[in-house]
């Protein structure tokens, strides 16, 4: 999937949230701009909800080929996964900014204090969860359900799809916690994009969970408290989406 594809897709949910804490009749004096609220949800969705997809597309073939290999060295991988799920995000996000900066492999690039660093940051921090959840699910599927599907003369990708239908509930699962893992990160993505917003109050980098932080530090309780019930919101509403199409059996 083309991680652009999900700009709009941000673009589109924000405005739904703003008007609605606008036609709340308690808070008629909104503590903000609309246009400052609007750019850190379309933000904070762009850079979690890629890098999520992101790291699906990589954890599930890694869980697959764990969970189905046997090879020197597997308990070794399979404690560095559930080791990566326990990561301190302060320390991913210092690893993350020495790659992009100017004196980082990646510093050709540009990348410092950029979305795509925050996306990268995220990245690492959620594709350990997405796998060990994922691995345990795999890992969890009846060998007699492949056994069948070997017998009724299916390939390995064959019995790698029956097996990922199988565990598909446990893999929403992971997903979810991935999720979670990245939308509600404060330290790494404050390291690598600097929570900046430009003169208008447009966001560049700020997320929600980082101008919550801004707006606490410098006493704008109302605000803070306002974005953390949106943050909120949008975590109930991705994972009952993300439920829906999983089927609704988690």
């Amino acid at each position: 999937m083309d991680p652009t594809l999900l700009s709009p897709f941000a673009d589109g949910l924000t405005p739904l949230f703003v008007d609605a804490i606008a036609a709340t009749p308690l808070l008629v004096d909104l503590p903000f701009e609309r246009n400052y609220i609007e750019s850190i949800i379309s933000v904070s969705l762009y850079v979690s909800l890629t890098a999520v997809v992101l790291s699906t597309l990589f954890s599930l073939p890694i869980a697959m080929a764990v969970g189905f290999g046997q090879f020197p060295g597997k308990r070794l991988v399979i404690a560095i996964i559930n080791t990566g799920m326990g990561f301190p995000s302060v320390v991913v996000g210092l690893a993350v900014l020495f790659l992009v900066s100017n004196q980082g492999p990646l510093g050709s690039f540009q990348l410092i204090f950029t979305k795509e660093a925050m996306i990268i940051s995220q990245f690492v921090l959620a594709a350990p969860v997405i796998t060990g959840v994922s691995l345990a699910a795999v890992t969890s599927v009846e060998s007699g359900v492949r056994d069948a599907a070997y017998a009724a003369g299916g390939t390995r990708l064959d019995v790698a799809l029956v097996t990922l239908k199988e565990a598909r509930y446990g893999i929403v699962t992971g997903v979810l916690a991935g999720l979670g893992r990245a939308i509600s990160e404060v330290g790494s993505v404050l390291i690598v994009g600097g929570n900046i917003a430009s003169a208008d109050g447009t966001s560049i980098t700020r997320t929600i969970t980082t101008a919550i932080q801004l707006e606490a530090r410098q006493g704008r309780y109302e605000t803070a408290l306002i974005l953390g019930a949106i943050l909120i919101a949008l975590v109930l509403l991705i994972n009952g989406v993300v439920l829906r199409l999983g089927g609704g059996r988690i």
